[in-house]
């Protein structure tokens, strides 16, 4: 799937980006995130379906691939539960925004209390103590947003998640004894405590975040499996080794849709982020995103036009780099 430029506001050559582009580009992203699977997802949810042999769990997964599609032609929320709405922010170093990253995080606000209004979403952030829900899903922090920075780039690109947040993760320090030996078993340790008994809403993208600080490691496998495509692998040919290898055991407990035993795969894929950690220990991060993969993608350019991108620039050359 290529990019579809949704529509151009101005002439070519304008160098700022308005704060209404920005609106509407959110507003998008959000749609595309609540109503409709990203190709890759529905793609992959689709061979699942072919593979899976047993009664229960095909009976399920042909309800899920029809969710999907009924979702999309409706612009109903693919699931009930919208999760926590959330944006994670790629800018072009050389963008010009009127009103800069302020008025660009008004225009986020603005558009998750229209999405949720039009689209009828269920309001799921409340108040950690009071329990208070306003009703538009804004709140302190909320809707959160996150930025990475690409050089040489003049344009904006907003990525809505609907991410559910109850169960599925899971992280601990590892020493270095433990090893590639260590990665493996937090996975299992996830699948079993999580997956084997239904609560991850399996068949799942699971994220793995491997070094850096434990907010790091954390971090980075939750944006592994958010926002990396269904059959992408990692640029280092020994991560992309260990991405295969995690798939297959993650794959080979004879798990299927919703931890009903089948023969359809309990992960879509597994993806590995790795950060530069400390020398003597390695926090493990481990995330599981669920058959209701949701993400949006929208990219707004300065001359005014915005079009929807089929995945995210999050994991670019420059995010990963090493050295100065």
């Amino acid at each position: 799937m290529q990019p579809v430029k949704l529509r151009s506001h101005g002439k070519a050559g304008r160098s700022t980006i308005k704060e209404s582009w920005m609106e509407e580009a959110a507003y998008e992203a959000h749609r595309l995130a609540a109503t409709t699977h990203p190709p890759d997802v529905r793609a992959a949810l689709n061979k699942a379906l072919e593979r899976e042999s047993k009664e229960l769990p095909r009976f399920v997964m042909k309800a899920i691939v029809e969710n999907s599609m009924v979702a999309e032609e409706d612009q109903r929320p693919i699931c009930a539960d919208v999760g926590v709405l959330r944006f994670f922010v790629v800018a072009g170093n050389e963008a010009s925004m009127e009103g800069g990253f302020v008025a660009l995080e008004r225009a986020v606000r603005r558009a998750t209390v229209r999405v949720t209004r039009d689209l009828a979403l269920r309001s799921n952030r409340v108040h950690p103590v009071n329990r208070r829900n306003p009703g538009n899903n804004l709140g302190v922090f909320s809707p959160n947003i996150d930025y990475r920075f690409e050089p040489d780039a003049d344009w904006i690109e907003l990525i809505a998640v609907h991410k559910g947040g109850a169960f599925g993760s899971d992280f601990r320090m590892m020493v270095d004894g433990d090893g590639l030996n260590g990665v493996r078993k937090g996975l299992v340790d996830a699948i079993a405590e999580f997956g084997r008994r239904g609560l991850t809403c399996p068949p799942v993208i699971i994220g793995v975040g491997v070094g850096g600080t434990k907010d790091q490691a954390f971090s980075i496998a939750k944006q592994a499996a958010v926002l990396r495509p269904i059959g992408d692998r990692h640029p280092e040919p020994e991560i992309a080794a260990l991405e295969d290898e995690l798939f297959d055991l993650a794959n080979s407990f004879g798990l299927g849709a919703m931890g009903y035993p089948g023969t359809g795969g309990y992960a879509l894929d597994v993806h590995v982020e790795i950060a530069y950690t400390h020398s003597a220990l390695t926090p493990l991060g481990v995330h599981q995103l669920c058959q209701a993969a949701r993400r949006g993608v929208v990219r707004v350019h300065p001359d005014g036009s915005i079009e929807t991108r089929p995945a995210p620039s999050w994991f670019s050359e420059f995010f990963r780099r090493a050295g100065i």
